[in-house]
């Protein structure tokens, strides 16, 4: 029989004693995919009312809901309806729909609809981090189509998608 090689335990040794240690002892330090290096324990999305010019129905509560989902999902906060340790609250300020590109016959060849909301984030723990902002984000559409049924849902989830994230980015995130 073989005897094993002195130099080959050693470094199993050292292997076997670097993972216990690594598994005994946590860091405090946050790694996250999202970028997310603070989570509050409690936040709370007060309705973003819809103060466009021009108003698309149930857009405020599509938007507010749609916060609250994203935060929800990607962080490990409790929605509380009162009283939470974030706060977001602001309005909708901008719903427009704009030709983009013009054709030789000096039509619309594209549309673009874009919305904005004006965003205040409150950190009851470090009102440093506080902030008012404004997010915007648009979606291109050809000039032909109505921005109705399915393009209408794929404007709308492409738009919330965004200004969702750039807006937990913005206050939650280490960017």
């Amino acid at each position: 029989m073989k005897k094993p090689n002195t130099n080959s335990l050693k470094a199993l040794k050292y292997i076997i004693i670097f993972s216990i240690c690594l598994t005994s002892f946590s860091c405090k330090v946050n790694y996250s995919f999202t970028g997310i290096t603070e989570t509050p324990e409690t936040f709370q999305v007060n309705f973003f009312q819809n103060n466009a010019d021009l108003i698309e129905p149930g857009l405020d509560q599509l938007f507010t809901n749609a916060l609250q989902d994203l935060i929800v999902n990607q962080t490990s906060a409790n929605l509380v309806n009162t009283g939470g340790e974030v706060i977001y609250e602001g309005e909708i300020v901008e719903y427009r729909i704009s030709p983009m590109t013009a054709t030789a016959q000096n039509t619309a060849a594209q549309n673009r609809l874009t919305i904005s909301v004006n965003v205040r984030y409150i950190n009851t723990k470090d009102e440093e981090k506080d902030f008012e902002k404004r997010f915007s984000f648009f979606y291109d559409y050809g000039a032909n189509d109505q921005l109705t049924g399915s393009i209408k849902d794929a404007a709308f989830e492409e738009i919330l998608e965004r200004l969702t994230q750039d807006i937990l980015n913005a206050s939650l995130a280490d960017w």
